[in-house]
C-alpha cells in the first residue's frame, strides 16, 4: 500500500496498537527535548519514577524560557537541569544557545524521526522531516526512559502548496492562511503533511515557521518533506550525514487535501485575542502601534533577522515605537555580528534581547497599558504578553521591521522600502561550545536541589463515588496561560504548592482558596468548561496544580490533546457533555455527584452526573483506552508507575 509521509514515520515506529485511525497507538521516541518552564518538574518526575538512565537516541535539555532569573528560584532550577543532566546523560543547553525550537532544528533535528518535547511547539521540527510532537513532561520523562508514547492514530490531512509567495508575502502569512481555514478548535487527532510543487520554494528556516504554528490550530504535528532543499540546510549545518530523504509514495492516501497557491498569499495578521482571529494587513492600516518585537520559536532564524537587519539599515526606528529583537540562537547571533546585520539593528534604535522565549511569554518586554504590539511570536492570548490589557497582533517579521520604521500598521509593498531578498547561507557558523555533553564522568555528578524545589505531587485513587463541588464555570478556548499564569509566575514551577495559589489567578483570584476549603471539607471539586479547553502550552502545571487543589473532574464541551492527556496523566477526568446544552444548566457552587463514578471508567459506561441544585441528570463521555483507564483509576501515571 502507498504511505505518506506521515504513515512512513508512525509504521517504524509503531511499538504497541493497531495502525487503524482513532485508536491508541504507543510509538518509540528517538529523541526529546525539555526546555527550563516544564522541563525541572519532567526530570523531577523521571527520579521519582526510578529511571536511571536515558534510553532514547538523544535527549537535550535546554535553559531558554526563564533566562532573565530574577531572584534565585530560576537560577537554583538552572542549576538542578545542568546536574540531572549531566547525572542521566542529557545533553545540556546552557543559557544564552538559543530557542530550544530554533537550536534542535540547526544542531539535531533528523528526518524521518521522532521527536517528543514538553513545550507545545515541539512540531517545528516538522520542517525538517521529523514528526514532532508536544506533550506534557511526565510523558516525556518516560520516553526518555525508554518508554512508548501514546497517541491517537492520526487522520491526515494533505496541504497541497503551488505556487511561490511574492515579495513581502512570508511562511507567516501562510500559517496565518491555514489558521483562517482550520481555525483554533476541531483538529484534534489530526496530523497535517504539506506537498505539493510548491514545497520546494521554501527554504527550511520557512518550512519551521509553519510547522510550528500547527499547535494553534490544535493539530498533533505537522511535517514537511525531506528534500535537497533539507539536504542543502543540513549541509550547512556540517549535518549532510544525517540526512535522508522522505516523500510520500505515488498514490499515497489523505483524509483531507486543503489547496493553498502560495502566489496568492499576502501580509496577514492574527487580531486580539486569538491565533485564529485572521485579518488581512490592508484592513488594519494605519492604526497606531507602540511596541514591536521580533523573535521567538516561531521567526528567529537567520534568514529572518537578515530581513528585519536589511529593512531596518539606514533607517531609524520611529519615536512612538520601542523595538525588541530577539534572534533565536546563539548561532543566528553571532552570524549577524558576523555579516554587519546586528551592527545595523542597533544603528536604527532597535534593543536587542537575548535569545530566549522573554517576551512571548510575557517575562519582560510587555507593552504599556493597552498598548498594541506587533510580535512574530505564536499566541496572543489575552494577558500573555504580561499585560492584561494590551492588543497583541502576530505577524511576519517583514511586517513587524516597516511598522517599527513607520509607527503603524502598513502594508510592506506600499512603504517604500525595497523587498530584501534574503538567501539561505551556502554554511553556517558551528559552534556547540555552549553544550555540555553527556560522559561517564559526568555521571558522578551530585545533584544540586535548591530550597524552592519540591517534590512531584502525587493523587490519592480516584474515589469510587464523586462528591462533586464546582469550583468555576468557565467559557470556550480556556487556555493554559488563563489556568496557570506564565511569565514571573513561572518561578515556581518545581513548587507545586506555592504554584498552585495562582489557578485562574487572572479569572478568579480566589479559586485556589476556595479549592482548598472545598477539598478539606471532603469534596472533589470539578472545574466546568466550554470549547477547547486547555489550549496552548503543553505545560502540565495546568493539570497538576488543579490536582494539588483537589480537583477530580473538568466537565467540558470538548479538549484539545496535550490537556486532555495531562488530565488523564494526573488523575483528572477529562469529560465531554454528551448535550452540549447541559453547559448551560451548571452554575458555579452546584454540587454534582455520582454513585457509580469509578465503576463507569472501569466499564466504559457513559458517568451520569446528578445535579442536586436542580435534579438534572447530565450524561458525560470520556472515551479512554484500557492504558488510560488504568492510569485515572490509579490517580495517575506517577502513582501507576510507582505502584504508590
Amino acid at each position: 500500500m502507498p504511505q505518506n509521509i506521515v504513515e512512513k514515520i508512525l509504521t517504524t515506529h509503531l511499538k504497541e496498537g493497531e495502525f487503524v485511525k482513532g485508536k491508541e497507538i504507543g510509538i518509540r521516541i528517538d529523541q526529546t527535548l525539555t526546555q527550563d518552564a516544564t522541563g525541572t518538574m519532567a526530570y523531577l518526575q523521571f527520579e521519582a519514577m526510578g529511571l536511571k538512565e536515558i534510553k532514547t537516541d538523544l535527549s537535550v535539555s535546554y535553559v531558554d524560557h526563564n533566562t532573565v532569573q530574577v531572584g534565585f528560584e530560576n537560577s537554583d532550577d538552572h542549576k538542578y537541569l545542568q546536574t540531572v543532566a549531566a547525572r542521566y546523560g542529557v545533553v545540556y543547553s546552557r543559557p544564552g544557545n538559543g530557542i530550544c525550537h530554533q537550536v534542535h532544528l540547526e544542531r539535531f533535528g533528523k528526518p524521518g524521526t521522532t521527536l517528543l518535547g514538553s513545550d507545545s511547539h515541539t512540531p517545528t521540527g516538522g520542517g525538517i522531516g521529523q514528526v514532532a510532537i508536544g506533550a506534557g513532561g511526565l510523558d516525556v520523562a518516560v520516553a526518555m526512559g525508554g518508554g512508548n508514547f501514546y497517541t491517537t492514530c492520526p487522520k491526515v490531512y494533505l496541504v497541497r502548496l503551488s505556487g511561490e509567495l511574492k515579495p513581502w508575502a512570508s511562511a507567516k502569512d501562510v500559517v496565518l492562511k491555514m489558521l483562517e481555514i482550520l481555525t483554533t478548535k476541531g483538529n484534534v487527532g489530526v496530523m497535517l503533511e504539506y506537498g505539493g510543487k510548491g514545497v520546494k520554494s521554501l527554504s527550511v528556516p520557512q518550512r519551521a515557521t509553519i510547522a510550528n504554528m500547527g499547535a494553534e490550530m490544535g493539530v498533533t504535528c505537522s511535517v514537511f518533506p525531506s528534500d535537497n532543499v533539507t539536504k542543502k540546510f543540513m549541509k550547512a549545518q556540517g549535518r549532510e550525514a544525517d540526512w535522508t530523504e522522505l516523500k510520500a509514495d505515488r498514490g499515497a492516501k489523505y483524509d483531507r487535501v486543503i489547496d493553498i497557491d502560495l502566489s496568492t498569499i499576502e501580509p496577514m495578521a492574527a487580531a486580539p485575542h486569538s491565533p485564529g482571529n485572521i485579518k488581512k494587513i490592508s484592513e488594519l492600516e494605519g492604526g497606531a502601534v507602540d511596541q514591536v518585537c521580533i523573535g521567538s520559536c516561531t521567526n528567529s532564524s537567520l534568514r529572518d533577522m537578515l530581513t528585519v537587519a536589511a529593512i531596518l539599515k539606514g533607517r531609524k526606528v520611529s519615536p512612538t515605537v520601542s523595538l525588541g529583537i530577539a534572534p533565536g540562537s546563539r548561532q543566528v547571533l553571532q552570524m549577524m555580528a558576523r555579516k554587519g546585520a546586528l551592527a545595523d539593528l542597533l544603528d536604527s534604535g532597535a534593543r536587542v534581547l537575548e535569545s530566549a522565549c522573554g517576551f512571548c511569554i510575557g517575562n519582560h518586554f510587555s507593552p504599556k497599558s493597552g498598548g498594541v504590539s506587533l510580535r512574530t511570536s505564536n499566541r496572543n492570548f489575552e494577558g500573555r504578553s504580561g499585560t492584561k490589557d494590551a492588543q497583541v497582533y502576530l505577524v511576519s517579521p517583514e511586517v513587524a521591521a516597516v511598522a517599527a520604521v513607520t509607527g503603524k500598521f502598513t502594508a510592506p509593498a506600499k512603504a517604500g522600502i525595497e523587498y530584501p531578498a534574503i538567501k539561505e547561507p551556502a554554511s553556517f557558523l558551528v559552534d556547540d561550545s555552549m553544550f555540555i555533553k553527556p560522559s561517564e564522568e559526568l555521571k558522578k555528578t551530585e545533584v544540586f536541589r535548591g530550597p524552592n524545589i519540591g517534590e512531584p505531587p502525587k493523587n490519592d485513587r480516584m474515589p469510587e463515588k464523586l462528591n462533586g463541588a464546582v469550583m468555576i464555570h468557565v467559557g470556550d478556548k480556556i487556555t493554559t496561560d488563563h489556568i496557570m499564569p506564565a511569565g514571573a509566575r513561572l518561578k515556581y514551577r518545581s513548587n507545586v504548592p506555592a504554584y498552585a495559589k495562582y489557578v485562574f489567578e487572572n479569572l478568579d483570584p480566589e479559586f485556589h482558596k476556595r479549592c482548598q476549603e472545598s477539598k478539606a471539607a471532603g469534596n472533589h471539586n470539578v472545574i466546568v468548561a466550554g470549547e477547547s479547553y486547555g489550549q496552548g502550552s503543553s505545560r502540565e502545571h495546568a493539570a497538576m496544580c488543579p490536582m494539588y487543589l483537589g480537583v477530580k473532574a473538568v466537565v467540558a464541551k470538548s479538549f484539545e490533546r496535550i490537556h486532555a492527556a495531562n488530565l488523564i496523566n494526573f488523575g483528572i477526568a477529562p469529560l465531554t457533555f454528551k448535550n452540549a446544552a447541559d453547559y448551560d444548566q451548571i452554575k458555579a457552587g452546584d454540587r454534582l455527584t455520582c454513585g457509580d463514578w469509578r465503576a463507569a471508567f472501569a466499564e466504559g459506561r457513559p458517568v451520569v452526573l446528578k445535579n442536586e441544585r436542580s435534579g438534572a441528570s447530565i450524561e458525560c463521555v470520556c472515551a479512554l483506552s484500557e492504558r488510560q483507564k488504568a492510569i485515572l483509576t490509579a490517580g495517575g501515571l506517577l502513582n501507576q508507575t510507582t505502584g504508590k
